[in-house]
């Protein structure tokens, strides 16, 4: 079953004939723990798999996930999605506007725009995606689909490796 939306934050060859959707919250550890398993998956992929990323903050448990997503569509709009991504993960204990805005002003981003009233205008993008999210059962995170798919192995290399593997069109 292929995603609803056309993916914006696509990770690799956007042509890649495998696209592992991965449904992640920026306040998640194990979206934090997943990320670097994933990022190496693409690149090692030879362009065969493309990550497209959907927000789907937890907001109930994750206080700041909410204004994290926000904050990395703001940076998504000047092409840094990934970069911002790689940096809030890394600061995931300091996701207040405060913090948002430090993360944008290190990417060269306006802070305006990164956190509080600017950001509020990017609030459509995060809502597709969790409701897209929640039309397919997604109900933590990280969720990831390959090929749209619902993947439930372990998020190491060998597994989603053999996952890719399985679901690679035929040449």
């Amino acid at each position: 079953m292929p995603d609803a939306q056309a993916p914006r934050l696509v990770l690799g060859d956007p042509a890649a004939p495998v696209t592992l959707t991965e449904y992640g919250d920026l306040e998640c550890p194990y979206c934090r723990s997943a990320e670097p398993v994933l990022r190496r998956l693409v690149e090692e992929s030879d362009g065969g798999v493309r990550l497209v990323w959907r927000h789907f903050p937890l907001f109930q448990v994750h206080p700041h996930a909410l204004i994290a997503a926000l904050a990395a569509e703001a940076a998504a709009e000047q092409g840094l999605f990934w970069e911002m991504q790689r940096l809030l993960f890394a600061q995931q204990d300091r996701l207040t506007e405060a913090g948002l805005r430090a993360a944008g002003e290190r990417l060269g981003l306006d802070p305006a725009v990164v956190a509080g009233e600017g950001a509020q205008r990017f609030a459509d993008l995060v809502e597709a995606d969790y409701v897209t999210g929640l039309g397919l059962g997604v109900r933590g995170t990280p969720t990831l689909l390959v090929q749209g798919e619902r993947y439930a192995g372990p998020v190491e290399l060998p597994a989603l490796r053999a996952a890719v593997a399985a679901a690679t069109p035929a040449r």
